[in-house]
């Protein structure tokens, strides 16, 4: 699975980076690995040394900042890439294997996204169904399947610059079989859209329940409704640019659009696609915030059990609200 980010038939000038495109791309990167590296690893210290019991939530937490992660470490292959054009010398077996942690990794994490933010709909509006269905087991067995079926489209990535084994760019100038692909296009925009539509209807009910049991712990609550709007709206806000770009332009390409759209919308979609990565940083910024806010009121006050709805109950033991050492 793999989305593709420019095309290869075409000509010098269309094939080319423009200097906009390539600053704001070094903008972005620059930041979003520093921070990304550095937030995504505070998180992991909290799962791994403060939190008592491993949880459903936290099963996928980790899954989501691993898959982060691995996407983070081909940010600089990209900035390079980039800048050297269509001066590629790093070879095309490399060349394919970047591609394939960047795109599969970024679909990747918009499918635990989706986990996480179903996992929370089922928690709260559904706890009695939740006992039956949610496990640490099949928490982690959802996301083994999520990482193999994405690791699957790998065999996608090494034909995105179609027969030619020794092209001269990566993450750009891709083939035009690629943009022919109305398959792999199909796959990505209903992956994107299914999810989107899934968790802006899991978000709203969540926030509806949420609201119903603000009596019985407010604090948690409060938190809580902050935890799944901000997740909801960085998501949205990380991906929804660049799969509109991607419809846009493939439109282009298959001629449904006039071609003198074709170098405008090319600009776009590689800046979106670099605005899209920020998602790798914001989780791990999300998310450490909320463990050590979580940490901080757990020192402050023993929490208890004993006339806490089942619904609030979970969000004891979930993202902004487990209990911590």
């Amino acid at each position: 699975m793999v989305s593709p980010g420019s095309d290869v038939n075409e000509t010098h000038a269309h094939g080319s980076i423009s200097a906009t495109v390539e600053l704001f791309q070094l903008l972005t990167y620059a930041p979003t690995f520093v921070l990304g590296l550095l937030f995504n690893a505070m998180a992991l210290s909290f799962l791994f040394f403060k939190v008592k019991k491993l949880t459903e939530s936290t099963v996928y937490m980790v899954a989501l900042i691993f898959l982060d992660t691995l996407l983070l470490f081909t940010l600089p292959f990209k900035i390079v890439s980039y800048h050297l054009q269509n001066k590629w010398s790093l070879g095309s077996a490399f060349c394919s294997f970047l591609e394939s942690l960047y795109f599969v990794n970024m679909y990747g994490s918009i499918l635990i996204s989706l986990c996480i933010c179903v996992d929370r709909y089922l928690a709260i509006r559904h706890p009695f169904v939740a006992l039956r269905l949610r496990s640490t087991k099949k928490a982690a067995l959802v996301c083994a399947l999520i990482c193999l079926g994405t690791s699957a489209g790998t065999a996608s990535t090494f034909q995105l610059h179609g027969q030619d084994h020794n092209f001269s760019s990566c993450f750009h100038n891709f083939s035009k079989s690629t943009w022919e692909n109305k398959g792999l296009f199909s796959a990505l925009e209903t992956a994107f859209l299914c999810s989107m539509a899934t968790m802006i209807f899991c978000t709203i009910q969540t926030l509806r329940c949420l609201r119903k049991l603000r009596h019985a712990a407010c604090s948690q609550i409060n938190r809580a409704e902050k935890i799944v709007v901000t997740n909801l709206m960085t998501f949205l806000v990380c991906f929804t640019p660049y799969h509109v770009a991607f419809l846009l332009y493939f439109l282009v390409k298959n001629n449904v659009l006039h071609s003198s759209l074709q170098p405008a919308l090319r600009a776009v979609l590689q800046g979106t696609l670099c605005w899209a990565n920020l998602n790798c940083c914001l989780d791990g910024i999300c998310y450490y915030f909320v463990l050590k806010e979580s940490l901080e009121d757990s020192l402050q006050k023993p929490s208890s059990t004993s006339s806490t709805p089942m619904g609030v109950r979970w969000l004891q033991n979930s993202p902004g609200g487990r209990r911590v050492k």
